[in-house]
């Protein structure tokens, strides 16, 4: 019997002696330094080992880190908005509205005509491409297919290569190559192609987000794959489309060094799609580099944001409407 007795506390030792190496170990991966107490009064390790993985213990101070970052974000925001239209409101007259521009009165009108042509025209050449592309990887392709990463492969690389690369290729091809000279066709092409794996991510991105109980219960209702697609999956990613396509618009409107490599500066509203003619971005570069109509540069940024403001509210109206 007592040999019975000192067996069952030498496996309680070593089972204990166990434990405490075990809860040693564990505050070594956590990066906390045991105490000795730990060691001592396993109930009191375990109770600091609780205590430090309790899920709601860092809550107020990510709290306060996330509402500092926004507060200094909306501030930056205001900020630059703020000195903007200090500066430019003073000269926004009706000079500045004529059709015809001169170096007297500098007028916005053909650059914001240029800019909505090429915008149109570059969403006209991206948008069907990059949601064609994206409906076909998520929706058609084998997943795991080695194709599928190529491709995602290469417009991640696509979308980091600096605007000056794709400005110089567009003068190499566009420009040089097909003899379209400097055009807002030659500009568009340009821009299309830079604002094209934006598109395709984000929408391919959107398609992903669907949830597949959607398209489950649309084949489960006899629906084919096409009309899966038309009817079920694209009108519940029409936000994230939508926002990719106003991120790709932006990109547009603040263009500057691959247009003035392909579209030109001539401030005038061309009289076809080859002519050339100078966009809101490069307006406004080209007043300011002069240093002559500085103010005049700060009421074209004026424009500008009240144009970029005035497409975000209409795509997100759109969004809405498509969604009904």
């Amino acid at each position: 019997m007592s040999d019975f007795l000192l067996d069952k506390q030498a496996l309680r030792a070593a089972i204990i002696c166990k434990a405490k190496k075990c809860n040693a170990f564990f505050l070594t991966l956590c990066n906390k330094t045991p105490v000795a107490s730990d060691l001592t009064h396993p109930q009191r390790g375990s109770e600091r080992q609780r205590s430090w993985l309790k899920p709601g213990a860092g809550a107020p101070f990510v709290k306060y880190a996330v509402f500092l970052c926004a507060g200094l974000t909306m501030a930056v925001l205001l900020f630059m908005m703020s000195y903007i239209l200090v500066k430019g409101l003073p000269f926004l007259n009706g000079q500045l509205f004529r059709w015809q521009y001169t170096s007297e009165n500098c007028s916005v009108v053909p650059a914001l005509v240029n800019t909505l042509v090429m915008t149109l025209l570059a969403l006209a050449i991206a948008a069907p491409l990059g949601i064609g592309s994206a409906i076909y990887l998520v929706e058609y392709a084998k997943r795991g297919n080695r194709f599928v990463k190529v491709v995602r492969m290469t417009t991640e690389t696509l979308t980091g290569i600096p605007s000056i690369i794709y400005g110089l290729f567009g003068m190499l091809l566009f420009v040089g190559f097909l003899k379209w000279g400097y055009s807002l066709m030659a500009g568009a092409a340009t821009v299309g192609i830079m604002i094209l794996p934006t598109i395709m991510r984000t929408t391919e991105e959107s398609l992903l987000a669907v949830p597949d109980s959607f398209r489950e219960g649309c084949f489960g209702l006899g629906a084919g794959k096409l009309r899966t697609v038309f009817t079920v999956v694209l009108p519940s990613a029409v936000p994230g489309i939508l926002s990719g396509i106003i991120l790709a618009t932006g990109r547009v409107v603040g263009e500057t060094a691959a247009l003035i490599y392909t579209a030109g500066t001539v401030a005038q509203v061309p009289a076809n799609l080859f002519g050339s003619g100078r966009t809101l971005a490069i307006h406004m570069y080209v007043l300011s580099s002069e240093g002559l109509h500085t103010g005049q540069a700060f009421a074209t940024a004026v424009v500008l944001l009240v144009m970029v403001v005035g497409i975000n509210i209409l795509a997100s109206l759109a969004a809405k409407k498509l969604q009904r």
